[in-house]
């Protein structure tokens, strides 16, 4: 089953965008860099050792420009994964694969399909109440998947609500670089759900003190 079909898309409101103080940042659209896009691949990583991070969040650098993740310490095995990945390199490469117009996107997958993780999965339920707001950032899986299952894909809301029930392991916040996202987002087919009509690369994934 794709991991992509975990989301119900009942109306695709846009986001205000949010603000940013550092230009280097800022995306639209046209601002993306020409890429290849990545082949498909079967990557592994190891389990994270650790069961909280010690980092304080994860920053992507991508094509189109760079944005930042800042950890919530109420995931810690969640966000321990993570943190455990970037040490790897594993979202090095990688590409956005998914991008609903103004709504969500989503990336991490090594095989750029919506099928692909790491070769293991964490489980983590996040708080009843949690409620997937602009900017939140949380880990995909499939319907079929136990509350709180991820591996190595991961969302950031780009409306203000996406309307998801609280199923879907909490990561952060994006605390840089949300315009970034929101053009991501943009490059959606039409406007509507699918890859993006461009490739958008994780060129480097770092962590964060």
């Amino acid at each position: 089953m794709r991991m992509a079909g975990f989301v119900a898309v009942l109306a695709l409101g846009v986001a205000g965008c949010g603000s940013d103080d550092d230009p280097s940042t800022t995306a639209a659209a046209g601002d993306c860099e020409e890429v290849e896009a990545p082949e498909p691949a079967e990557r592994q990583a190891d389990p994270p050792k650790a069961d909280s991070p010690t980092a304080s969040g994860v920053a992507f650098a991508t094509n189109c420009g760079s944005f930042a993740v800042s950890f919530d310490d109420r995931a810690p095995k969640t966000t321990a994964s993570v943190e455990s990945l970037v040490e790897q390199g594993f979202y090095d490469g990688l590409s956005v694969h998914r991008a609903v117009g103004g709504f969500l996107i989503q990336g991490g997958d090594p095989l750029a399909d919506g099928t692909g993780g790491p070769g293991y999965t964490v489980d983590e339920p996040p708080p009843r109440a949690t409620s997937y707001t602009e900017g939140t950032v949380a880990m995909a899986k499939t319907e079929d998947e136990p509350v709180g299952r991820s591996g190595s894909q991961f969302l950031i809301a780009v409306a203000p609500d996406i309307g998801l029930s609280p199923d879907y392991a909490l990561v952060g916040e994006v605390s840089e670089g949300f315009d970034v996202v929101q053009a991501i987002s943009e490059l959606a087919p039409d406007g509507e759900d699918g890859e993006p009509t461009m490739p958008v690369v994780i060129e480097k994934a770092t962590l964060e003190e």
